[in-house]
């Protein structure tokens, strides 16, 4: 597979801002601070993820465009959006900021945009914090496909690796994608996965 374009959309901050071009969608969602912007970047090996520039308003995601070549279903090109929702867990933390997100997240999806999937990002450092558990019992309630990632794997020693990951699995009822954005483990079995969803 070969990333041939990857530019910053727009930062929607209603429902009305979403692209409606028929491109499927992946959705990122992950506590603040989770590495959503550097798993980005590392994806199309540019520095793509940008904040928002809508200040003082509450955006429903950053859109990214992708433009591929390869991968599973043949040769050929194919595009996506990559849409980075809001991170949850900053500051107040806990259910409140998942119902916030749950908020945010339903007014994407309510979009009406075709949603290959949804990655949803957890730390795999700290397996069980409330927050993702609650963020992902809720995901399980969309109609929408749905993957775990566990990302910053490369700072964990082995035994604590299997040890979280087993973990991980146990809570959130899928295994988990071990990927580091900094080392570049994971990442082609994650494009894999994604272009799989996609063109399917």
């Amino acid at each position: 597979m070969k990333v041939l374009d990857a530019s910053f959309v727009t930062s929607a901050t209603s429902a009305e801002a979403i692209p409606r071009d028929h491109v499927p969608h992946v959705a990122f969602v992950g506590r603040s601070n989770v590495g959503k912007s550097s798993l980005l970047n590392a994806l199309t090996k540019r520095e793509l993820a940008r904040t928002s520039g809508a200040a003082g308003k509450t955006r429903l995601a950053n859109l990214y465009k992708v433009m591929m070549e390869g991968g599973p279903g043949g040769p050929g090109h194919w595009t996506v959006y990559f849409a980075d929702l809001p991170g949850y867990g900053y500051a107040r933390g806990g259910r409140d900021s998942v119902q916030e997100l749950r908020g945010i997240a339903e007014a994407y999806f309510e979009g009406g945009q075709p949603i290959a999937a949804v990655l949803h990002l957890v730390d795999s450092r700290h397996p069980g914090i409330q927050s993702d558990l609650d963020a992902a019992a809720w995901l399980q309630s969309l109609d929408v496909e749905r993957a775990v990632v566990a990302t910053k794997i490369d700072k964990l020693s082995r035994g604590e690796r299997v040890k979280n990951l087993r973990e991980l699995e146990r809570q959130l009822g899928k295994a988990a994608l071990p990927l580091s954005a900094a080392s570049g483990e994971g990442l082609d079995d994650l494009w894999t996965l994604i272009a799989r969803l996609t063109r399917q």
